[in-house]
């Protein structure tokens, strides 16, 4: 048996020396409430100090002027920087372009530059908008070309679900890069193998941009799954054999929720990950409880919140 000296260390266990970094991704409210709900839940997670924080874009762009509206208060009220997403769907380039000017002239220099659902909805074949970007490497270029935004793109563990294969997948995700993207952001996943073999394949394909693997603290079981079927993401027997009989039961879905996001993205500390981007759902609650176990503290003297603009 060997001695405790000998027993190798988790790394997860030696985090909180300012070695792991995070970024978090709400989406747009629809309504009054729902509004409250996302502002506590950034309130909550402000003081961690995210790199950056991304909003998203519904189906073919259906939440354009909502994200619109939550990125300029986050840029007026907070210390965050956000990431507005943007994607070439239903849009001529100028009508993109102006887009892209407006968020440089607010001040945002982060753009998660996405394709988008086709308009029709997942699994409707995709069309480009005559006179629009044609793909994301094309959207990317236009970007660029207009301000030095720090751009991210998606990446997919398990492959999108409209490429005929994963080395397609891959050439796709290459062609991002060499046109100009920063970062790779991937879609969640559950199975840590899945990221790792993406990873792996990923730089024998020659693309070196750092690569962020997403998480999803899973509230509810049966929505979170809904989204990876529409995703492409597999839900694992394992997983969905700890959330069994739990569906009238939030108090231990909770629970449960924690330890598995907890064993999730400590395994991926372990294996030399440092960089992590959390779909909070806009709820802060688990996001927070992770971010904490990997060693985050709310920054000590941080600035006070930022009034809006004509607030007394």
């Amino acid at each position: 048996m060997k001695s405790v000296q000998q027993l190798h260390e988790r790394r997860s266990r030696l985090v909180g020396d300012g070695d792991i970094s995070v970024s978090f991704e709400f989406f747009p409210p629809k309504t009054e409430r729902m509004e409250e709900s996302l502002w506590a839940a950034i309130r909550r997670l402000e003081p961690l100090a995210p790199e950056f924080v991304s909003v998203t874009y519904g189906a073919g762009g259906s939440t354009r002027e909502r994200t619109h509206a939550t990125v300029a208060r986050l840029v007026n009220d907070t210390q965050l920087a956000p990431a507005a997403h943007l994607t070439c769907v239903g849009a001529t380039r100028a009508e993109v372009d102006e887009v892209v000017r407006d968020y440089w002239n607010a001040g945002v220099r982060r753009i998660v530059a996405l394709r988008g659902d086709p308009a029709a909805g997942v699994g409707a074949s995709y069309q480009p908008h005559p006179g629009g970007y044609q793909s994301t490497a094309d959207l990317i270029r236009g970007i660029k070309a207009i301000g030095n935004f720090d751009v991210s793109v998606g990446g997919y563990p398990e492959k999108h679900p409209e490429s005929p294969s994963v080395a397609a997948d891959l050439d796709n995700l290459k062609s991002k890069i060499d046109a100009g993207a920063d970062r790779v952001i991937t879609q969640f996943f559950f199975d840590n193998a899945h990221f790792l073999r993406f990873l792996e394949n990923a730089r024998s394909h020659g693309i070196w941009a750092p690569i962020v693997p997403g998480i999803v603290p899973i509230h509810n079981f049966k929505q979170v799954s809904g989204f990876a079927g529409r995703t492409g993401a597999s839900v694992p027997a394992w997983l969905a054999r700890r959330f069994e009989g739990l569906d009238e039961d939030p108090a231990t879905t909770h629970l449960v929720a924690a330890a598995v996001a907890a064993e999730q993205v400590l395994d991926l500390v372990d294996e030399g990950i440092r960089h992590f981007h959390f779909y909070t759902l806009n709820r802060a609650d688990l996001v927070y409880a992770i971010c904490h176990l990997l060693g985050l503290r709310p920054e000590s003297g941080a600035a006070a919140p930022k009034l809006a603009k004509g607030a007394a």
